[in-house]
């Protein structure tokens, strides 16, 4: 009977053991396979923000090129401004000089109809007297 007893007792360990691994083993499957999706889950998380920072670098880069673009586009605008600035300096200038050279020629042949004037005028008093 002790033979019996034992061996109940050793098939019932044994039972008990095979059990508690299996669940063991389910365990460690669960935890490698959730193991696994947290991997998955960061690698992701990791392609994702990579991705974004890509994006925003190349946000970033036609934001600049944009800003680039606008302030040539505002020197050139300024540097036209100023040429026609210039040009329109230089018109004045032009027109100022022709009205300066047109009164001295008003001047001048005011001069000489004084000359001829006062030249008659000496010539008349000569005759006279």
């Amino acid at each position: 009977m002790k033979k019996v007893v034992l061996s109940l007792a050793l098939v019932a360990f044994l039972g008990l053991s095979l059990n508690s691994c299996r669940e063991t083993k389910e365990k460690t499957e669960d935890a490698v396979e959730n193991a696994s999706d947290a991997a998955g889950d960061a690698m992701d998380n990791a392609a994702d923000a990579a991705n974004d920072a890509v994006n925003d670098v190349k946000d970033a880069a036609e934001d600049a090129a944009d800003e680039a673009s606008d302030a040539m586009d505002d020197a050139k605008d300024a540097a036209n401004d100023a040429v026609d600035s210039v040009k329109e300096g230089a018109q004045e200038m032009a027109n100022d000089a022709k009205d300066a050279a047109n009164d001295v020629k008003d001047a001048a042949n005011d001069a000489a109809e004084k000359v001829k004037e006062a030249g008659k005028n000496a010539a008349d008093k000569i005759k006279g007297n």
